[in-house]
């Protein structure tokens, strides 16, 4: 039996090994090859950039290799006493490290910024991509699955697209220029330096295969640990009331002891690997060793061609070895690059190319609307509703009913199976709901949706050319003028994060000010007024009915239906209007 979290979902670990084996059995190389076309289609329009950071490596190798041969015949002057080239070959090296120091410098800031420069290229077109996919297609990820990706495999993406290409020649030329200057003084040397070339390339492939599966396991325990984080600190006040931290301590524990368990296993196999391949390097470096001993006794060399035998072996081993490190990277950019496009692959929203301009107060209509989300589940059946341009319409109804479905359609957030939604403007114009259509809608939704920041950001958030004289007025209009403008900044006082620092009421007047100055014509408010006082929840849906917008009010509260034109109940996937004696007797029953 598979182990499950404390909420009852599988392991990550076991179902990335599974997924592992299959994709193994189906051959993983053409996917990696697939992944790493994905990496490098973002190096267009940094090409000649990268080119530029390949050939700076490739300078700096080439005077680590000039400074090691000029140190040899420095060696032999010195060994000979040959005072007739100590003095150029001694300037020599030093221009040369100088030179290789500098180029280092250089290539290291070259790098910096190009890594940045990509990581921003590769985010952005993941939140691009990201942020116009159907909404039910996002909801399938968590919060902290989403974050996870966006930020570690974004960087893992860049990073790969940047530098792993430019590494491969840098170190493949690295390890064919020494092996060139090794041969050229000794090739018998040159066999030795690469004995362990075959037990690497052995050992690569089966590093490549637990690679893979360390760096899946990884990246899924993350996301799921970074999830149930997000979950706990957003939700603080309501686990502190139900008393159940430590419930909550024995799930940070699970997802504690998922990831320690990988890391351990990781590390174990890191160090058996690691313990292989130092014996193999210390048996050619004491081969290597002996061999050059041999050519020094017999008279065939000098000190100065040892310690550049010595050294360059040791370069020669070290440059094969980051090749072959090159293999886990490639894993680790393939199993992000995946992460990322499943992102960048989901469906997205079906828009047109002009967006829907509308003129004057709209009216909204659905007409036989049948809807379900993607499990199946079917929320509404026929659904026909009609508010009048400058009304004010109620949806009522039990919790999970339909009223927020209903709300989604209209924002073109889901699309209906069957029937159709129909805006039409005071021209006649009809536009079919949809994302074309969403701008003409200004949201309100349930909860505290304040950002951090100042009141003013929030409200420029929905129009970045509203002025203040007209977010004074929205804040008025929403009943919020009153506290704002006794803070010590008024417009611009700082919120904290979650509208920390306001009432609950008060973060509601200024999510209701912000759909304001957004100056659509129709306004969706989804229990926006339950944290409001009955007096100053009139006082709001009065002065929405002056500005006159088409208003929808999806609510609990009988209170509100006496400003309500219209009222419908929704309840079993059904819509249907209520008669004014039906009105009145749930306001009655509220009294």
């Amino acid at each position: 039996m598979e182990q499950r979290d404390p909420s009852g979902q599988e392991a990550s670990g076991s179902q990335a090994l599974r997924i592992l084996r299959h994709k193994v059995r189906d051959g993983s190389l053409k996917e990696l090859f697939q992944d790493w076309k994905w990496i490098l289609s973002f190096t267009r329009g940094h090409r000649v950039q990268i080119i530029i950071y390949t050939l700076l490596g490739i300078c700096v190798s080439s005077l680590n290799l000039v400074t090691g041969v000029v140190s040899k015949y420095l060696i032999d002057c010195i060994m000979t006493f040959d005072r007739s080239r100590l003095l150029p070959l001694a300037v020599l090296m030093i221009i040369s490290a100088i030179v290789g120091l500098a180029l280092q410098s250089i290539s290291s800031r070259y790098s910096a910024r190009l890594n940045v420069t990509m990581r921003n290229h590769v985010q952005k077109l993941v939140f691009r991509e990201l942020l116009s996919s159907r909404w039910l297609q996002i909801r399938q990820f968590s919060t902290g699955d989403l974050m996870n990706r966006f930020s570690g495999d974004v960087s893992t993406v860049a990073s790969c697209a940047v530098s792993w290409l430019p590494n491969v020649v840098i170190q493949c030329f690295t390890v064919l220029a020494t092996l060139m200057v090794v041969l050229y003084y000794d090739p018998v040397m040159a066999l030795i330096a690469l004995a362990s070339t075959p037990a690497l390339i052995l050992t690569s492939r089966r590093l490549m295969r637990r690679q893979r599966s360390f760096n899946l396991q990884l990246r899924s325990i993350s996301s799921g640990m970074s999830a149930f984080e997000s979950e706990t600190f957003r939700n603080v006040d309501t686990l502190k009331s139900f008393g159940v931290e430590q419930s909550m301590e024995d799930k940070l524990q699970y997802w504690q002891k998922a990831y320690r368990d990988v890391v351990i296993a990781h590390n174990d196999f890191s160090v058996r690997t690691s313990i292989i391949l130092t014996m193999m390097g210390s048996a050619v470096q004491y081969l290597a060793l002996g061999y050059c001993l041999w050519q020094l006794w017999s008279g065939k060399i000098l000190v100065g061609t040892m310690v550049l035998f010595l050294q360059q072996r040791a370069n020669l081993s070290g440059a094969f070895s980051s090749l072959i490190s090159l293999i886990p990277t490639a894993l680790s950019g393939s199993v992000a690059s995946e992460r990322l496009q499943e992102l960048t692959h989901l469906d997205k929203e079906p828009r047109n190319r002009t967006a829907a301009e509308a003129t004057g107060s709209c009216s909204v209509t659905l007409t036989d609307v049948s809807a379900a989300y993607e499990d199946g589940r079917q929320v509404l059946h026929s659904a026909n509703f009609h508010v009048p341009a400058g009304e004010i319409a109620a949806l009522v109804g039990p919790s999970g009913e339909g009223k927020s479905t209903m709300i989604r359609l209209m924002l073109g957030l889901i699309q209906p199976d069957s029937g159709e939604g129909v805006l039409e403007d005071s021209r006649g114009t009809r536009f079919s709901l949809g994302a074309d259509t969403r701008h003409l809608f200004a949201y309100v939704p349930q909860g505290n949706t304040v950002l951090a920041g100042t009141i003013a950001e929030n409200l420029q958030l929905v129009n970045p050319a509203v002025t203040r004289e007209q977010m004074e007025q929205a804040l008025k209009d929403a009943c919020a003028w009153e506290f704002v403008s006794q803070m010590p900044d008024g417009l611009d006082s700082v919120i904290g994060e979650n509208g920390k620092g306001l009432s609950e009421g008060q973060a509601q007047r200024i999510a209701i000010a912000r759909a304001l100055v957004r100056q659509a014509p129709v306004m969706l408010l989804d229990e926006v007024t339950s944290a409001l006082d009955y007096d100053t929840e009139r006082q709001v849906l009065k002065n929405l009915t002056n500005r006159g917008v088409t208003c929808i009010v999806a609510t609990h509260r009988p209170s509100v239906l006496a400003l309500c034109a219209r009222v419908y109940r929704v309840s079993d996937g059904r819509v249907y209007p209520l008669t004014n004696d039906q009105i009145q007797a749930l306001i009655q029953f509220d009294n």
